[in-house]
């Protein structure tokens, strides 16, 4: 479930006084978006929106930065309006994720990421965001991780004829030589002196925002020029000689979950995270029936959760003001 990668944030709405004010607040928190019997204003909207608009214009110009600001404000209103009916639907069946629950999170992303919370802090901080409203993610990730997969998991069943024709028809991926499959972001220079020192400021922007913990297939989607940045990055399992030795060489260092430095090459500029390690040798059915099985809840899964808000957008009263 790739992941896409893009954020939802509901902020409090914010609130000001005196009169010579009065008339700019009406402005800034209109009423944008009305689900069901809550509301996404335009200050809950441009928390989110305001640093992700900052980055495009920083990368991007012309018709292709409105473009792309016009296709994000779209992609993170609808995220902001699932993450509203998910949440109805976790109060509706009393799902509730702690704060506990939330600190312990974010303190296992600063162990991964050999952080301290004051350098947490301050790359947030540079990304035009606060520990507050990274908190919100959080919560709302792991919320949204336990009802989708309580309401969806129940409804999918994997036969064993499933899980035999999966493992033949990716056999390759379960013997051979040693392999790893890496997600990777990628920036190609320009040529341009001043373009590509707009690219490497970019893309040290992106592993900041990877070393806080941001979903690495999110922000391949996002900012990625690969060609499987739709997929999230996602590049599958590559044995050794196939990647150039300075990507190669990095890959196979890298252990599960490990995100890289940013890697130069005379073409651009990339970032790579290996996300599964296949060793040499071929590997029995049985000793992978349980990994196979668990591949193919999830594809399932993702492509039930469109139709599954689909279903939950035509059931509620949403509306959406120009």
């Amino acid at each position: 479930m790739k992941k896409s990668h893009l954020c939802a944030i509901g902020l409090a709405l914010v609130m000001f006084t005196g009169w010579i004010c009065h008339a700019q607040a009406a402005i800034v928190d209109r009423i944008l978006v009305i689900v069901n019997n809550t509301l996404i204003t335009q200050s809950d909207f441009q928390n989110v929106f305001d640093p992700i608009k900052k980055r495009i214009e920083a990368s991007l110009t012309g018709h292709e930065r409105e473009k792309t600001i016009a296709e994000a404000r779209e992609a993170i209103l609808n995220r902001m309006i699932e993450n509203i009916l998910i949440d109805q639907e976790a109060a509706k069946m009393g799902i509730v994720v702690d704060d506990a629950e939330v600190r312990e999170t974010i303190q296992n992303i600063l162990s991964q990421r050999s952080l301290t919370m004051s350098d947490f802090e301050k790359i947030l901080d540079q990304e035009g965001l606060t520990l507050e409203a990274y908190r919100k993610e959080i919560k709302d990730q792991i919320l949204r991780s336990r009802i989708v997969r309580r309401e969806l998991r129940s409804l999918i069943v994997v036969a064993d004829d499933e899980i035999g024709e999966y493992y033949m028809k990716n056999r390759k991926d379960y013997g051979g030589q040693e392999a790893v499959r890496i997600r990777q972001i990628v920036m190609f220079f320009s040529g341009d002196a001043d373009q590509d020192g707009k690219i490497r400021n970019e893309m040290g922007d992106v592993l900041r925002q990877l070393r806080a913990g941001e979903s690495f297939d999110r922000i391949a989607i996002q900012f990625s020029q690969g060609p499987t940045a739709r997929e999230g990055g996602d590049i599958s399992y590559i044995p050794r000689g196939i990647m150039p030795p300075e990507i190669e060489q990095i890959a196979f260092s890298l252990t599960p979950g490990e995100i890289s430095d940013i890697i130069e090459s005379e073409q651009g500029l990339s970032i790579i995270t290996v996300t599964d390690r296949r060793p040499g040798g071929s590997a029995m059915i049985e000793s992978v029936r349980e990994d196979i099985k668990e591949k193919i809840i999830e594809e399932k899964m993702a492509k039930k959760y469109d139709d599954w808000i689909a279903d939950l957008r035509r059931k509620s009263v949403i509306v959406i003001r120009n």
